[in-house]
This record gives C-alpha cells, structure tokens and sequence, in this order.
C-alpha cells in the first residue's frame, strides 16, 4: 500500500471515529435530558418551538384529571398502550409495506412514539425521522415508564392551533379546568387528534360526531379500570 493510500485510510478511519464520538455524545445527552424530565415538566418542545402560532399551554399533574380524560386519548389513539414496548411492530410493517407500494409512510405511531416525536423531532413521514421516533419511544419506555409517558403525551398534544396539552384545550373550548371535563368532552378533545389545526369540539362535522360516539363506546368496552395499572 502506498503511504497516499494509507494516509487516505487514516483519514477515513479518523472520521468515522469522531463521527462515533460525535454521535455517542448526543445520545449521552439525550438520555441525559430524559431522565431529567422524567421528573421536570418540559419548559417546551420541538414542536412548539416549531409552532407558526402563539403558543398556549399550562401543566396538569395526570393526578388531576379524572381517569376517562386519558382513557378517551387511549381510547381514540392507541387502545393496546399499556400492553406494548413503546412500537407495535405488526402497525409498523404495514406502514413499512404501504410505502414500498407507493403510499404514504404514516400511520403505526403509538402514544408513546407520539410522545417522542412532540418532544424532540420534527413534522413529516420520512424514514429517518419514524427510525429516530421508535428509538426514542423505546427508551421513554425504559427510562419514563407508562404512567410519565401518558402524563406527558397529555400535557403536549396539540389540540388546536398553538394550543398545546389538555389543560390549555380545557380552558379554550371549554372555559374551565381539564379536571372538570365530562367523558363527553373528553372524548372532544380525543377526537381532534390528528388533526387539530383544523378542527373544533364544539363545531363537529358529522363525521366527527360520529367519532365521538366511537370513543365514548371505545372507553365503555375498554372499562373505567383499563389504565388502572398505568396509573396506579
């Protein structure tokens, strides 16, 4: 071998090492953020520091709020929530076999891959992002644990245009606190997701009202109890 050629190995070896390094790094940092708001509320998101719109939002404990206004979430977004990892691998291949056949790559996302996305990345259905999504998810599972991801997820959804968390979408459509909503309006709320930009719990297209009654048949079959163990 050359000494160009091995300079040129050197330098290839060089970079891939301080590309490790790099990446190493961040993610020390990142775990390092997750475990710090694994206690602390988040001061904000990416998606909020995203948001092209004021921002609203308030903080609520989940101790606060009655069981059916996460139970309507679960119920509307991700019913097999306290039973996976953080992924639902079979949603994921579906998604994985809709794009390869020219759909879109959407769908297959799980309240706590949601939770991740809000949190730390960015709006879009690349692969890159749904990669670092699942990753993310699988270690809020492991270092959050179900109940902190569901508190969360509820505190950072969008449910409008710059209103972010059930608190701040309580007191907008509604004029009173998340603690007080009915399962009714909980179910409301659920139904904006995921697209809430564009709609209103107290204008409901008949679609939409039909959605509502879904879920409130939803939480009666899951059962006042169902996120009992998540919760307790």
């Amino acid at each position: 071998m050359t000494e160009q050629k091995r300079g040129v190995f050197g330098w290839l070896g060089l970079l891939c090492w301080r590309t490790l390094q790099l990446a190493l790094l961040l993610l020390a940092l990142v775990l390092i953020l997750l475990l710090i708001l694994r206690f602390v509320p988040p001061p904000t998101t990416a998606f909020m520091l995203q948001s092209p719109y004021p921002v609203q939002q308030q903080w609520i404990n989940i101790a606060q709020l009655p069981p059916h206004v996460p139970l309507a979430l679960v119920a509307s977004e991700d019913q097999r929530f306290p039973q996976h990892f953080g992924v639902d691998i079979n949603e994921i291949r579906n998604a994985l076999e809709r794009f390869d056949d020219g759909g879109g790559l959407r769908g297959a996302s799980t309240i706590t891959q949601q939770t991740a996305k809000n949190l730390l990345l960015w709006p879009g259905r690349s692969l890159l992002r749904k990669g670092l999504e699942a990753a993310l998810a699988l270690s809020l599972e492991g270092l959050w644990g179900k109940k902190r991801i569901l508190e969360v997820y509820l505190n950072i959804a969008e449910f409008g245009p710059g209103i972010y968390g059930v608190e701040a979408a309580s007191q907008y459509y509604f004029g009173k606190s998340a603690s007080q909503l009915s399962r009714n309006q909980a179910a409301r709320l659920a139904v904006l997701l995921p697209s809430p930009r564009r709609r209103d719990p107290n204008q409901l297209t008949p679609y939409l009202q039909q959605r509502v009654s879904w879920v409130e048949q939803q939480m009666r079959q899951l059962g006042a109890g169902y996120l009992k163990p998540v919760l307790d």
